[in-house]
């Protein structure tokens, strides 16, 4: 399970971040929503380690991280999409998959199997074999985000973390990426915490829903909870 309690973080001196707590459980997708700029991949960054906490903790599977470097992080069990999916676009395919590898822990990989991908981290995105000598950069959008998944899910976690996985890609590709969440949720092995602006696709995935405003959770609960005043009150541009 990850824990974030009282977490408080930020860029300089100005704190983003407020009083922020929540959970995430094996076999759920907890969404956070919020306006933009409320500070919802500012707390991604912070349960990662790419942005030290100021104040609080975060904790996974009873282990305290908050102090731990984001590589000491995936080796625990953390795998991260992050918004503009940051593939590294001179690499191969192949090799970007592999750069995800690095962060299981050797128990994970098995003997012998240092360059081995895990069946599971392609086997959602069959388009991928195909394309293992291309370079990533030059992967449309909906390919690259494909690829950053497959990255992530190359590490075996039980956390994924994932920033608007469906941002500026084709609707045919959001429906992937929508059956994979339902496919690692049934599972009931990983841990899901998921930030993205479309409404209905967070409702078509989401078990429970936290929402940020100015940097602090203002509202949580379930999908029946999620009514339309709140999304009036929270979301509405």
């Amino acid at each position: 399970m990850l824990a974030v309690q009282q977490l408080e973080a930020g860029y300089g001196e100005s704190i983003i971040l407020r009083d922020v707590s929540l959970k995430v459980e094996a076999g759920e997708v907890v969404c956070l929503l919020g306006r933009n700029g409320v500070g919802k991949t500012t707390l991604m960054k912070s349960i990662m380690g790419l942005l030290k906490a100021r104040h609080g903790t975060v904790a996974y599977n009873g282990v305290d991280l908050t102090k731990r470097a984001p590589g000491r992080r995936a080796k625990r069990g953390m795998g991260y999409v992050p918004q503009g999916r940051e593939i590294f676009g001179q690499l191969t395919v192949y090799e970007n998959i592999l750069i995800g590898l690095e962060a299981a822990p050797r128990e994970r990989r098995g003997r012998g199997q240092a360059n081995m991908i895990p069946p599971d981290a392609i086997a959602k995105f069959p388009v991928l074999p195909e394309m293992y000598a291309r370079r990533g950069g030059d992967l449309s959008g909906g390919q690259q985000q494909q690829l950053a998944f497959a990255r992530a899910l190359a590490s075996q976690p039980s956390l994924l973390l994932l920033d608007e996985p469906c941002e500026g890609i084709q609707p045919s590709i959001v429906d992937d990426i929508r059956e994979v969440i339902r496919s690692i949720k049934a599972d009931g092995q990983t841990a899901i915490l998921l930030i993205e602006q479309s409404l209905d696709f967070v409702k078509s995935v989401g078990d429970y829903f936290y929402i940020l405003e100015k940097g602090a959770i203002a509202w949580e609960g379930t999908l029946a909870q999620l009514s339309d005043d709140v999304i009036k009150k929270y979301l509405t541009v």
